[in-house]
């Protein structure tokens, strides 16, 4: 693709006007190698998006380009992020937790991109659903956190099967200290963004805890914050479940994102932080990377993170592209702090006056989706024509295979799913339900 519309459409489909030094660097390099090291939420996706895009050809045929990133969160991402610039390319994502069925259907006609996780890739490579013999660039994306989670054996048979690789660009938010030994990255150009102050709007305060239970510091600092969005950080599965529930029970609208949640549960705890319907999200460090989240005002570390690179990670969430972003570290008297554990101030919750953060948004579920030809448009015109809301009373829309979710106002939620009830939608009848958030 040539580079202009490549700019063009960056500005078009993602509001992307000017490019960052990252981005202009990647627009005008010719190098066929390259490690892109950069801090989450540079404008990573679309930089290695910009380069890998400018080596495509028009629709040929065979799988053109791969893919591969650790989670499905990321993949998801990545191709909502490729494939509006993409026009006249096919792009697809596969990864586990989505139907086979509907996977191996989307391979027909054959891909020009395909957006993967390792093992779902590796999958459709052994049902022979997918061939790679032919194709020529190759993202690794996030490869050192694909490392953390034990993606090694997978991404190194995937690349057993690319022959005719020409192009490899690997990314990762850390300096790597292990190169991958299955693709040669010898002689690769390095472009280095991890130390130019992506993150120097972010300021660290210190919460200090009277108690060892930090529950009801956690639900005084919440109450003393401006109105946005938070992530809660703490270290297990299990902490996640107790903190969610006294938050709920102390009547704070918050979401929980962990390991041990299905993937379908997962996205939907992103999408609600997103729409505004659960503004906090109390999160393992699963969710420090590769999520798909606009903007998030604070950083809460609830446990102290078990490593630097959590702690940078964790961080890396607020204070992003540019904005202003806060973290606050609550400390427990006589508790370890670990030395790359620092902050600026010290903050005093109980010293500030504030309405705390709140939801002001429901959710509404429709249990039918793109395969039943439902588009992003159908839902607006029927939520105004039938639901009787106005365009800026409808919030975000995300449209899945089989089911859709749109943001709208909550203290007009429970009458606009009762008066569409006898109403079809594009003339399937389809039910329409208030998501429990």
């Amino acid at each position: 693709m040539e580079t202009k519309i490549i700019l063009e459409r960056l500005r078009e489909r993602h509001n992307i006007t000017a490019l960052n030094e990252m981005q202009q660097l990647m627009a005008g390099t010719s190098a066929m190698k390259l490690i892109l090291l950069s801090p989450t939420g540079s404008g990573k996706t679309a930089a290695f998006a910009i380069r890998l895009l400018r080596q495509l050809k028009p629709s040929s045929g065979s799988v053109q380009a791969v893919i591969i990133a650790p989670s499905r969160e990321l993949v998801l991402q990545i191709a909502n992020v490729i494939r509006p610039v993409a026009a006249g390319l096919k792009t697809v994502a596969l990864y586990g937790g989505h139907s086979m069925d509907d996977e191996v259907s989307s391979l027909t006609p054959v891909p020009d991109i395909i957006v993967a996780t390792p093992g779902r890739l590796l999958d459709h490579l052994r049902r022979s659903t997918v061939n790679v013999s032919s194709t020529g660039a190759l993202v690794l994306d996030e490869y050192d956190k694909s490392l953390e989670l034990g993606f090694l054996d997978e991404m190194k048979r995937i690349t057993q099967r690319m022959k005719a690789l020409k192009m490899i660009m690997l990314t990762s938010a850390t300096p790597l200290e292990e190169m991958p030994s299955f693709i040669p990255m010898k002689g690769a150009e390095i472009v280095d963004f991890t130390a130019s102050g992506e993150r120097s709007r972010l300021q660290i305060a210190r919460v200090d805890s009277p108690e060892r239970d930090k529950l009801a510091t956690l639900a005084d600092l919440l109450r003393s914050l401006p109105d946005g969005r938070a992530i809660v950080f703490v270290n297990h599965r299990e902490s996640a479940e107790r903190v969610v529930s006294y938050l709920r029970r102390e009547k704070f609208p918050a979401g929980i994102y962990h390991g041990g949640l299905e993937q379908r549960e997962r996205q939907l705890a992103v999408d609600l932080l997103n729409n505004g319907t659960t503004p906090i999200l109390v999160s393992t460090d699963l969710g420090a990377r590769g999520l798909d989240i606009d903007s998030v005002n604070y950083v809460i570390h609830y446990h102290l993170p078990l490593s630097h690179e959590s702690w940078t990670h964790r961080n890396g969430r607020t204070a992003r592209m540019g904005a202003d972003g806060t973290a606050y570290v609550i400390i427990a008297e006589e508790e370890n702090i670990p030395e790359y554990v620092d902050w600026q101030r010290a903050y005093n919750p109980r010293s500030v006056a504030s309405d705390g953060i709140t939801s002001h948004v429901a959710t509404l579920y429709f249990n039918a989706g793109k395969k039943e030809k439902i588009s992003r448009g159908d839902i607006v015109g029927y939520l105004i024509q039938k639901g009787g809301l106005s365009a800026g009373e409808i919030g975000r829309i995300v449209v899945n295979d089989h089911s859709a979710i749109a943001a709208v106002p909550r203290d007009k939620a429970a009458q606009v799913v009762e008066t569409l009830s006898p109403h079809r939608l594009k003339n399937t009848r389809v039910k329409v339900s208030l998501i429990n958030a």
